[in-house]
């Protein structure tokens, strides 16, 4: 491995400061080598674990100031990609929308964040994750048989319908811009990618191998053998025995060779649940570890976060990392021969200033415009 800045390096992102997926999208490409000024507003604070804005350069411009447009359009000359996550028109109106930076910069990728979309009847509206997912069917789709649905925290809409689509639509603008030498908008929508990240289920639903009723399918906690159990101390073991080899293994590392009616058959599941149930309930999760350790039974320990990380394998391959003392996931994916760099510090909103406005060449009559704002202020 000889490289040295990520696969990215070498591309320069403007963030305009916002939360939730954007600010991912924009952590993400600063984990793969991009050069990231996020810029911030007046006022904004950012604490040191706010891991979101790792690896990010910050600037604090406002942009209600007379000049405030014209610095994000200095940053946006020089920039290959833009990232925005505010409502429908509003950086238009701010005189940063994309034909505005457009007019600086032709080869601009413009990349757009939102959870309705840049159109359609809800656009202009407000909404979190939870109403975004709730409309595709996804959260729909997760919970116990008989009960509610599940809420997954915001890892489904805000970050894996959202922030990860935005990164990939702007990758795959940039591959285009090579050839076109033109930018464009990258509407991203968490809307679209939930439904998106729901293909397979579709097509389970259009075969008939699908039920909208909540925990009866074979990957939503209804097959016994894709599911968690109790152990004896109160904690929970995975199971994941979905290939009949894995299965015959779970089994026999049970003691339940020959002893349990046929898998096939929904109409034993309700059986087949109670005697794994029962029998997860007789060892602690550490021993049902250690038994499936060397295993192909897809059996593993739920882990909290903070055990996550003492993990043999978590620890052998580095999945979570510290920087300062801060427990947090290493960037990913990974490459052989121009591997991410380790992440990096938590920009604090405009402790970068003087270093931004020298790399990014920004003239000096927008950088003593008053628009600008040293951190702090």
């Amino acid at each position: 491995m000889t490289g040295t800045g990520g696969p990215l390096a070498g591309v320069r992102v403007v963030e305009l400061a916002g939360i939730g997926p954007a600010p991912f999208c924009a952590m993400l490409l600063a984990d793969l080598g991009a050069d990231v000024v996020r810029v911030d507003r007046p006022g904004a604070v950012s604490g040191a674990h706010d891991l979101l804005n790792r690896g990010k350069r910050s600037l604090r411009v406002d942009l209600k100031h007379e000049q405030g447009a014209a610095v994000v359009l200095a940053l946006a000359e020089r920039a290959d990609v833009l990232l925005e996550g505010l409502r429908p028109g509003v950086t238009e109106r701010l005189g940063v929308g994309p034909e505005q930076c457009w007019a600086v910069n032709p080869r601009l990728i413009y990349g757009r964040m939102t959870g309705w979309g840049q159109d359609g009847p809800l656009a202009p509206t407000a909404g979190h994750d939870i109403d975004y997912i709730s409309l595709t069917g996804m959260l729909h789709a997760i919970g116990r048989r008989g009960g509610p649905p599940q809420v997954p925290a915001n890892l489904l809409g805000d970050f894996g319908g959202g922030a990860l689509y935005l990164a990939v639509g702007v990758l795959a603008a940039l591959l285009e811009a090579r050839t076109s030498g033109r930018g464009q908008v990258v509407d991203a929508a968490i809307v679209d990618g939930a439904a998106h990240l729901g293909a397979m289920l579709f097509g389970f639903l259009a075969s008939g191998d699908w039920r909208t009723e909540r925990g009866t399918n074979l990957l939503d906690t209804g097959a016994p053998y894709y599911d968690v159990y109790e152990t004896f101390d109160g904690e929970y073991v995975s199971v994941g025995a979905l290939e009949p080899q894995f299965y015959a293994e779970l089994l026999e590392r049970l003691g339940l060779t020959g002893q349990v009616p046929d898998r096939d058959d929904p109409a034993n599941w309700p059986a087949l649940r109670e005697r794994f149930a029962a029998v997860f309930r007789q060892r602690t999760r550490q021993e049902w570890a250690e038994l499936f350790a060397d295993s192909d039974a897809c059996v593993a320990p739920v882990l909290s976060m903070t055990e996550a990380e003492a993990h043999p394998h978590i620890a052998a391959r580095r999945t979570l990392v510290r920087r300062d003392g801060v427990l947090q996931p290493a960037p990913a994916p990974r490459f052989s021969r121009t591997p991410n760099p380790p992440p990096g510090p938590v920009a604090r909103p405009g402790a970068d200033t003087v270093e931004v406005l020298q790399d990014w060449k920004i003239p000096a009559e927008l950088a003593e415009s008053g628009a600008i704002l040293p951190a702090g202020e």
